[in-house]
């Protein structure tokens, strides 16, 4: 009879009105192999990622496993989410204990632990006030929000007028208002319309930025960008830049807005990236590290003139500021320096840039540039002479050798793994590139037909460039 099944083999349907609901009775991912996993993801999940074919079942430190017990070495790091590596115990330990006493208040009461994680955040990076929020892309709405009210109220722009000014090849996150200011056509094509109130300037360019604070600085609230370029492929801005940024904009009373998201908190080898040119900027947006892994956590930075300008019932988030998270956020600082994580970022930075220049060098066919600070580094191949061979193979076959990193643009495969990496896995890493330049790329081209050309890159929606070839 059905009633003898075992529980975790049923599933009842219950029926309201005309839906039918399935309800599960036992969820076990870990006794699936990683075939089944993958095939239940994209049959009950929306199709908005092409992930390499690995299954995360466990992870420690920079290293992961699948179902099947097979060990790989992260090098990508959850986007620089895991900069203090995968489930580190201090973080752990801040979680369990702060589950077991307080979860979620809402900010319409006060709880014990925000006020500590403000003080703490605020102090680290010498601002007077924070705006905790959730998510990176949130992070960024919110200092977009905070510019254009700042605008209106402190430096009079007309209503409905304020400007923000952004980057080519800029990446903030993929809500509306943010690809409002994209140059990514998947982002933002059949999104649209697009929000009014953004200009795009090249990234580097400190001369036409000036251009475009002249023309129309009287209406231009800020000027975001991240001090180097992430999901553009690593890409960092002539010496000198940022500094340039800074002066322009105190010259003509616009807000420096720094995305700090991936390049921040010693992923570059200092706390912040502006930090290379000893710029300090009007609103720092943080994310990824701050949740140390955990949870998501971001927060935007400013000081009391900026960010009083948002007053209650203007801006908010049911769980921005949420005990558990204001835990989990000091923790994740206190690890990055305690563990001098900074520090070991410049130290294993230089050894893997060091050892990549040199496949560059082997390989000069189909490395075209490495480039990088700290363990913030990309690779940019030539796709020409890698076809009918693509980058995203490349990565497979990463994979394939237990380093799992992942392209961007079609050109790019960036190798950011956490913080804590040791010389030997750094080792490990760049020989399995150079096992794959040398013995499968050669295999690929072979295998694989050429009938047909590579494709070339689509030209920008909004600005016309082919940013990436």
């Amino acid at each position: 009879m059905a009633a003898t099944r075992p529980v975790q083999c049923l599933l009842r349907k219950i029926c309201k009105g005309s839906r039918s609901f399935g309800v599960a009775t036992e969820v076990n991912a870990s006794s699936s192999s990683s075939q089944r996993i993958i095939d239940k993801e994209y049959e009950h999940s929306a199709h908005n990622y092409h992930p390499l074919p690995i299954v995360f079942s466990q992870a420690k430190g920079t290293s992961v496993w699948d179902p099947e017990g097979n060990k790989y070495l992260d090098f990508l790091a959850g986007y620089s989410a895991v900069n203090q590596g995968h489930c580190h115990p201090k973080i752990l330990k801040a979680l369990q204990e702060q589950a077991e006493r307080l979860t979620v208040s809402s900010r319409a009461f006060y709880n014990d632990r925000f006020p500590l994680f403000a003080e703490y955040v605020t102090t680290m990076f010498g601002y007077d006030m924070v705006l905790p929020m959730n998510t990176g892309a949130e992070g960024v709405e919110t200092a977009m929000k905070l510019a254009r009210k700042w605008g209106y109220e402190k430096k009079r722009i007309p209503s409905d007028e304020a400007i923000i000014v952004s980057c080519c090849g800029c990446f903030n996150g993929r809500t509306l208002g943010v690809i409002s200011m994209s140059c990514d056509n998947e982002a933002t094509r059949g999104f649209g319309p697009l929000l009014p109130g953004h200009i795009k300037v090249d990234f580097g360019d400190a001369d036409a930025l000036e251009r475009i604070f002249k023309e129309k600085g009287e209406c231009i609230a800020a000027f975001i960008l991240e001090p180097i370029q992430g999901e553009a492929g690593i890409i960092i801005p002539p010496d000198g830049y940022l500094k340039a940024v800074r002066d322009l904009c105190s010259k003509y009373n616009i807000l420096m807005i720094a995305d700090e998201i991936q390049s921040g908190l010693g992923r570059t080898g200092k706390m912040l990236a502006c930090e290379w040119e000893e710029v300090r900027p009007d609103v720092v947006v943080l994310g990824k590290a701050l949740g140390g892994g955990v949870l998501p956590v971001s927060a935007v930075l400013a000081d009391k003139d900026v960010m009083l300008c948002i007053q209650p019932g203007q801006h908010g988030s049911t769980f921005g500021g949420n005990p558990l998270a204001s835990a989990v956020a000091i923790a994740s600082l206190e690890v990055i320096k305690n563990e001098k994580l900074v520090e070991r970022s410049v130290q294993m930075g230089e050894k893997l840039m060091g050892q990549l220049l040199e496949i560059q060098q082997q390989y000069p066919d189909y490395v075209k540039e490495v480039r990088g600070r700290g363990l913030f580094i990309g690779v940019e191949f030539k796709r020409k002479n890698l076809f009918p061979a693509s980058v995203y193979e490349l990565s497979e076959k990463l994979k394939e050798r237990a380093v799992l990193a992942k392209p961007t643009h079609e050109t790019i495969i960036r190798f950011t793994p956490p913080l804590c990496i040791s010389e030997d896995e750094i080792q490990q890493g760049s020989k399995a590139l150079a096992d794959v330049l040398e013995i499968d790329v050669p295999k690929l081209q072979k295998e694989k037909p050429r009938e047909a050309a590579p494709v070339a890159s689509s030209a920008c929606d909004r600005c016309g460039r082919v940013m990436y070839d």
